[in-house]
């Protein structure tokens, strides 16, 4: 094989994808790279699903690994099937991939960029992972995603929103299923406008990473097209646990309106302070003061409890939608754990599914046929409606959900509600849109 890889798409496209070959790195043994990196040569094959077990984000992760080990059971041929009966693509049979039992390694990804590379590294050169996949924070996501690209192995991104991961910094060997922060801010900004208005003044808490820089841009892009005024930006340790030194001084301006670009434990934490002291009880410029959630998960709602009534968010997946999929993923999830799923175990699932089925459809593990598998893929049946993983950026397009905190919940799982399904087409961008300029996806290296 050349070192040298574009797709036929690209190909028809002019060759616009083309990229420049990327030499062996130094870090893996030079046995790796006969073939392709880690070709399976007996009757098995290993995934690494590397997670954050650990730090903010850990809930995101423990719901990752039941839904990693829910799809290698399905893939195996165990359980129910899960999505393989809903699935658009009927390649898989639950015969593991091309024959090959599926066995998985994990990792732990602390949430932090270096100790995800490590365990990814370790996964590769000593277990023998042909793909990883996972990770509950962009940082992450870009960093693993860069090693596995010199590594020559597929990374299937897990929940990353950062319009990073598909934008400046994308990668070849990459690819993401979540939706990401230029579609949030598309869907919300509507929602918004007609719930409080043209006209208010919006202070922002962001967390200080790529996926709060990104999140916060677009969301704030997005508002003050329908007329909105920055009040102020303010940036939050990731580490943080306590935000009332931040809550605070949004008391003394006259923002009428609180945007946590948080995640996870971050999102709880801030949310409950701005609570405490008393926000969402006030009158500003003669308007009830209101909260946003750019970015909504089940586990934050529930972490939150009572204080996220209300409250508008965006989200990629909920497991109350009635379409086939998001029905049959509820309940094998739900029988297995006896809970529902949140957003970050569906795209990882889903990851973990579409891998396969590239892999099938390609009939090889090398990660360049994979890539041209997974490269303009559409594809239906796996919760979120007609989908294509576009080959230009390897993002994902698809309906993406409005929610907000429920009222009055029927139970301790059902805390937000569906407000508005936007349309794929209002969330669509052009691959050179400014919000993700300067990337280049290279080329694929498939490591040998």
């Amino acid at each position: 094989m050349g070192k040298l890889y574009t797709s036929r798409r690209d190909l028809l496209k002019g060759g616009a994808a083309a990229g420049i070959a990327l030499a062996a790195p130094t870090i893996f043994p030079s046995s790796a790279w006969a073939g392709f990196t880690n070709e399976p040569t007996g009757g098995s094959v290993t995934l690494g699903f590397n997670v954050p077990q650990s730090g903010p984000y850990a809930d995101e992760g423990a719901d990752e690994l039941r839904a990693y080990e829910l799809a290698v059971e399905h893939l195996n041929g165990g359980g129910d099937g899960g999505l393989l009966s809903t699935f658009s693509s009927k390649a898989l049979k639950g015969t593991g991939i091309l024959g090959k039992k599926v066995e998985f390694v994990t990792g732990d990804t602390q949430t932090k960029s270096d100790a995800a590379r490590a365990s990814a590294r370790s996964m590769i050169e000593k277990d023998g992972a042909i793909m990883v996949t996972g990770g509950s924070s962009s940082g992450v996501a870009v960093a693993v995603q860069a090693l596995c690209q010199e590594a020559g192995i597929i990374f299937m991104a897990g929940l990353t929103h950062s319009n990073d991961t598909t934008g400046k910094d994308r990668r070849r060997n990459g690819f993401r299923h979540f939706f990401n922060s230029y579609m949030s801010g598309a869907a919300l900004a509507p929602v918004l406008k007609n719930a409080y208005g043209a006209e208010r003044n919006a202070y922002y808490l962001t967390a200080d990473y790529n996926w709060g820089y990104t999140t916060e841009q677009a969301v704030r892009e997005a508002t003050e097209g329908i007329g909105w005024n920055t009040v102020e930006k303010v940036l939050t340790p990731l580490a943080a646990t306590d935000f009332s030194s931040y809550i605070a001084p949004v008391l003394n301006s006259d923002a009428d309106t609180l945007v946590l670009v948080h995640y996870g434990g971050n999102m709880v934490n801030s949310l409950t302070n701005a609570v405490q002291f008393g926000l969402r009880d006030r009158v500003v410029n003669g308007k009830d003061f209101q909260i946003v959630v750019p970015l909504y998960s089940r586990l934050m709602a529930k972490g939150a409890g009572a204080n996220v009534k209300g409250i508008f968010g965006s989200t990629n997946w909920h497991w109350s939608l009635p379409d086939e999929g998001s029905k049959a993923f509820t309940k094998s999830f739900g029988t297995k754990y006896g809970f529902p799923p949140s957003q970050a175990a569906h795209t990882c699932y889903v990851q973990a599914m579409l891998y396969a089925d590239a892999v099938e459809r390609a009939g090889s593990f090398n990660p360049c046929a994979v890539v041209e598998a997974l490269e303009g893929f559409e594809f239906d049946g796996m919760g979120n409606g007609p989908t294509l993983y576009r080959a230009e950026d390897h993002q994902c397009f698809k309906d993406v959900l409005v929610v907000k905190g429920k009222e009055n919940p029927d139970n301790e799982f059902d805390l937000l509600e569906i407000v508005e399904v936007t349309p794929v087409d209002q969330v669509t961008y052009a691959p050179d849109h400014p919000q993700f300029a300067g990337g280049e996806l290279g080329a694929c290296n498939p490591g040998a």
